[in-house]
């Protein structure tokens, strides 16, 4: 799938839902299923700067492709980190760095965070970026 077609199914998830609490309780549930860091990995290189929780994201390129596992030691936030690697594990990095995120906005995501969390989700879009900028940069 294109990180698009993921997003859009995303924003079809967020929909079913009628209001921010069960929103809440749906990004908590994601945080379950997120593909964890390998314990040697959950190390303070790989933590996000930026972010009020700790969260620790490792990428790793397989062939074209850029996957990435993360943990946080707070289940919101281990569920934002959740739905941002459904969107860009597996993909390229040349289209993780074109990437628009308009779905954020679209979920409503940005506007029922605390600006410390806000600022965490920015801070971890930057990352998954910087690492598709760094494996591009490889591959060239």
């Amino acid at each position: 799938m294109t990180i698009k077609e993921i997003q859009d199914e995303i924003v079809d998830d967020f929909s079913m839902f009628d209001d921010w609490m069960q929103r809440y309780e749906y990004i908590i549930e994601l945080g379950k299923s997120l593909p964890l860091i390998d314990p040697q990995y959950q190390v303070e290189q790989n933590l996000i700067k930026g972010c009020q929780s700790q969260v620790w994201l490792y990428a790793e390129l397989e062939g074209d492709k850029i996957f990435f596992t993360a943990n946080s030691d707070a289940i919101l936030t281990k569920g934002i980190i959740a739905i941002l690697i459904r969107v860009f594990s597996g993909q390229k990095a040349e289209d993780i760095l074109n990437a628009d995120m308009a779905f954020i906005d679209e979920i409503g995501l940005k506007e029922h965070l605390s600006p410390t969390r806000a600022n965490g989700l920015v801070s971890m879009i930057k990352q998954i970026k910087m690492y598709a900028l760094a494996y591009q940069a490889k591959q060239e």
